[in-house]
This record gives C-alpha cells, structure tokens and sequence, in this order.
C-alpha cells in the first residue's frame, strides 16, 4: 500500500498494520528476556506491576513502528512526531519503570566508571533535550526520511536515549550514583522549557523537509504547513501534558525519598538518645550499691 494515495481515516488507522521486521525482532527478544528474567527473579525485588509497565513499553513499541503510525510516519509530519514523541519520552517511561536492571541482575555493570558518567544527570538530560532540535533543525530528518538504515538506527537511538533519561531520573532500578529526586524535577522544568521553544520554531518557522514531503504526491489531508504545525503541537503541548504526569511520578518518588529519609534520621537519633551500659548502670541508686561512681 502506498500511504500518500490512502487517505488517512479511521477505519485505516484501525486495520493497516506493516511487519517491521527490526522492531518485531525487538519486541520479541525484549518480551522473552524480560520474562524469563521476572520469573527468576524475586517477587519483593520486582513485581507484577512492574511487569506490567515493562509490558506496556514493549506494546507501545510495537504500536509506535508497525501500527498505523509505523504506515503513515513517511507520509505526514504530525504522524512522525507522534512516533519520535513515543519512542524518546513514553515507551522508555514505561520501559524505565519495569527495572530491568534488576531483572538482568546488571548491577556491577551499573557501577563503572564508564556508567557513572554515561547516566550521570548532566549527560543523559543533555542528549534528552539535544536530540529533538538536532533531529529536526540538521538534515538528519530528511535522511531518517529516505534511507531505512538511518530510519531503523534513528528509532534505536531514540529508545536509547528516552531509557537512558529515565533510568537516571526515575532511579528505581540501582544506578551508578543515586541523586536527590530535587535534582529530577528541576530537570524537568527545564526539559518542559526546551520542548516549548522547539515546537515554537517548528511552529513558526520554515517548514521542514518540504522538498521530500512535496514529492510524496499526497494530494488529501492537511497542507504542509497545517501537517507541521500540528507535529508542532503534538511535541509541544502533549509533551508537556506528559511532562506533568512524569513530574507528578517524580514528586512521589520525592515524598518516598524524604520519609525513608526522616525514618532513618530518627533511628539515628533514637540510637543516640540511648542510654548506653547495662541498664542498671543508669539508676543512681543501683550504680551506687554495685560500687560505680
């Protein structure tokens, strides 16, 4: 099927699906390692729950690459937005979320120096804001546009870079040096400014890529201009609607951190308070009789 001679309705979006085989083999191997791990692994080191997030990152990447988006992401600015949207931000969310870490048991390889500076907050929150503009704003896009290669490596750096992020920020998995959960959502007030400037100039500014999506000869749906301008939106707005529920994670994360806080202060403290000896060294009497000045 040539997509930019099928309107896209929805009664397309609900039927035409296309097997990509890169992304089907990585559903595939994520699927039967991450269970095959969860069953090995402890259920109080990592839960149905969060299974079941791991599971929704891995339907999401299938959905992302060879549902109707996966048809349409050649054809339609908005369309391809919606997919970097997913596999930058939403599946390595839910991916993130799972612990697969924990699953693999890659602890030690968590602790190298290699990893500390890898998923240091600074790198990983650097290369999340950076991606966006570099890939809209240089001619990486036009290229992930025509050559498959460049298309299939592109998706694969985007998960990479969206786990990355997450893995850091979220740090439910053992990571290489845990961070205060402050830290998280300063990042994400700053993150939540980048997308809005990127879907301003994408918004505003020339449209990208109009030589390739002129020669799709689509003749239906939205101009080119009205196309970007809701990939714009899609980028912007829903990225930022998602930026408060990631923020919303990370303030409960934030409270949990502060009471484990609190509750081994007091301990601390409890310890310290403590009378110290044998307990009759504490009465003055008894330390009397027992000869203890």
């Amino acid at each position: 099927m040539d997509p930019a001679s099928v309107p896209l309705t929805w009664s397309v979006a609900l039927t035409h699906w296309q097997w990509d085989t890169g992304a089907g083999l990585a559903v595939i191997v994520l699927s039967l390692g991450y269970g095959w791990a969860w069953r090995r692994c402890p259920r109080e080191a990592l839960t149905t729950k969060q299974a079941w997030c791991f599971g929704v990152g891995v339907a999401l990447l299938a959905t992302a690459t060879m549902s109707v988006i996966g048809v349409y992401d050649r054809t339609l600015f908005w369309v391809r937005a919606l997919q970097v949207l997913l596999l930058l931000f939403v599946i390595p969310f839910f991916l993130a979320m799972g612990r697969p870490v924990t699953a693999l048991r890659l602890d030690r390889a968590v602790a190298t120096p290699v990893a500390r500076v890898l998923f240091h907050p600074a790198t990983t929150s650097v290369a999340m804001l950076a991606t966006p503009w570099l890939l809209y704003l240089t001619p990486w896009y036009v290229t992930s546009l025509r050559n498959d290669a460049v298309a299939a490596l592109t998706r694969v750096l985007l998960l990479l870079i969206g786990f990355g992020y997450f893995y850091a920020r979220l740090q439910t998995d053992p990571v290489p040096r845990r961070y205060s959960q402050l830290i998280s959502l300063v990042i994400s007030i700053v993150e939540s400014i980048g997308d809005g400037l990127l879907g301003i100039v994408l918004w505003l500014g020339p449209l990208i890529a109009a030589d390739y999506y002129a020669g799709t000869g689509r003749q239906w749906g939205p101009s080119m201009r009205v196309d970007q301008s809701i990939g714009a939106g899609i980028l912007w707005i829903v990225g930022d609607v998602l930026g408060v529920a990631f923020i919303i994670v990370l303030m409960r994360f934030f409270s949990a951190d502060e009471r484990k806080r609190a509750t081994t202060v007091d301990a601390a403290l409890e310890m310290a308070e403590a009378p110290s000896g044998l307990w009759w060294e504490n009465d003055p009497q008894l330390r009397n009789r027992m000869g203890r000045r």
